[in-house]
């Protein structure tokens, strides 16, 4: 990749890419296989990755953080998602899912207990809205969270949270007045040996298999009023502003697996042969060749425009739906196409455990599911195109 001149880059923003690029390309790349095979979560570079500060990027240094800018956590997380989108997924919700909400709307309190051993490395949080029944309509959430004097009582069933088996804190959202139904949802700060949290069984995925993710069942689950994140009822829009976070993560998830499938289809398109020639020289490949790498520029573009976008609300206050929500359904629906024709090209191979491309295949299709499917990010930009609520 070289730099894209409508995004020059600053001499900080290429040492924290190249310093991703060689770490995951020295340490995860040599494992990632074995992960995916077996399923098991890479703790010990998981644990590399954060003391290199690579879980909290725009978290301030106050906190832990290594204070740099949006754009800087989409170079860095682009390079690791090419080598391992199981990897990519972990650091995407330590920085967005997880970290940013709190610095958005947490107490200095807050932040420094709950945020500081997240972003120095030393723990890992996750980020719990989804449950069986309630999905993309939050409004029909059955968790029920009681106030009782100086606590709330947590009673309900999370579900696909990701780290949920292994996480040390956990952004929770449960219902404080269902009546109210998306403006009667309130957030939490849970410590994960909170006595009534139980971890629930792993999901068997069919793809980002190293990436650990479970239920979560709350019963009794006591926590002090003042781990509430925000005011009560408050819990929706703090979860929406959330997931504008979470979708840029996403959408640079979904262009590091497609230009790791690209790369590996054009090497091969290059060296195969059929009929006396390379298959690249044959128009059904090289269309393939020349629509996977237009569309991932496009990703790419509409990626790193997203980024500047949050970086520019962190300055005036605004909201960057619209450009989070594009970046990450065009960007994950191109993951799909780009792994696809990439498994096509390479045949029987890519079929194949013995090639990487039939887990890049395997990892793209959830890009297209979790932080807002795309028909959820359809609707986002439809109706603020049309200006409807």
């Amino acid at each position: 990749m070289t730099d894209l001149p409508i995004y020059p880059l600053s001499r900080e923003h290429k040492m924290l890419r190249d310093a991703a690029r060689d770490f995951a390309e020295k340490e995860i790349a040599p494992i990632a296989a074995q992960f995916d095979e077996s399923g098991e979560f890479p703790y010990k570079t998981i644990k590399k990755m954060g003391e290199l500060g690579f879980m909290g990027i725009e978290v301030p240094e106050e906190y832990g953080g290594a204070g740099m800018d949006a754009l800087a956590y989409v170079l860095a997380l682009e390079e690791i998602c090419k080598v391992d989108a199981s990897h990519g997924v972990v650091m995407s919700v330590n920085n967005s899912l997880y970290c940013h909400g709190i610095l958005k709307f947490g107490s200095e309190e807050q932040k420094r207990k709950f945020i500081t051993p997240i972003a120095s490395g030393q723990a890992i949080g996750a980020y719990s809205l989804t449950e069986p029944q309630s999905g993309s309509d939050a409004g029909t959430m059955r968790g029920r969270a009681v106030r009782d004097g100086d606590f709330y009582v947590l009673d309900g069933r999370k579900s696909w949270v990701t780290s949920g088996p292994l996480a040390d804190y956990f952004v929770v959202f449960m219902m404080t007045d269902p009546e109210k139904k998306q403006k009667g949802v309130s957030a939490f700060l849970v410590d994960g040996k909170t006595p009534g949290l139980i971890r629930g069984k792993k999901e068997p995925k069919l793809g980002i298999r190293a990436s650990a993710t479970s239920e979560l069942i709350f019963e009794n689950c006591r926590v002090p009023v003042e781990n509430r994140l925000g005011a009560e009822g408050e819990g929706f829009k703090i979860a929406m502003t959330v997931l504008d976070a979470g979708r840029v993560g996403i959408a640079t998830q979904a262009l590091g697996i497609a230009e790791a499938a690209y790369e590996a289809a054009r090497q091969y398109a290059g060296q195969r042969e059929a009929f006396g020639q390379a298959i690249g020289h044959f128009q059904g490949t090289g269309f393939k060749i020349a629509d996977m790498k237009t569309r991932i520029e496009a990703s790419r573009l509409l990626t790193y425009n997203a980024a500047l976008a949050k970086d520019q609300a962190k300055q005036n206050g605004g909201r960057y739906s619209l450009e989070a929500s594009m970046a990450k359904l065009f960007s994950s629906e191109t993951a799909m196409y780009v792994a696809h024709q990439a498994v096509q090209i390479h045949g029987g191979m890519g079929y194949s455990k013995e090639l990487p491309v039939e887990r890049y295949f395997r990892d793209a299709k959830i890009t297209e599911i979790y932080e807002g499917t795309s028909e959820i990010q359809r609707l986002v930009i439809s109706r603020l195109e049309l200006g409807l609520r």
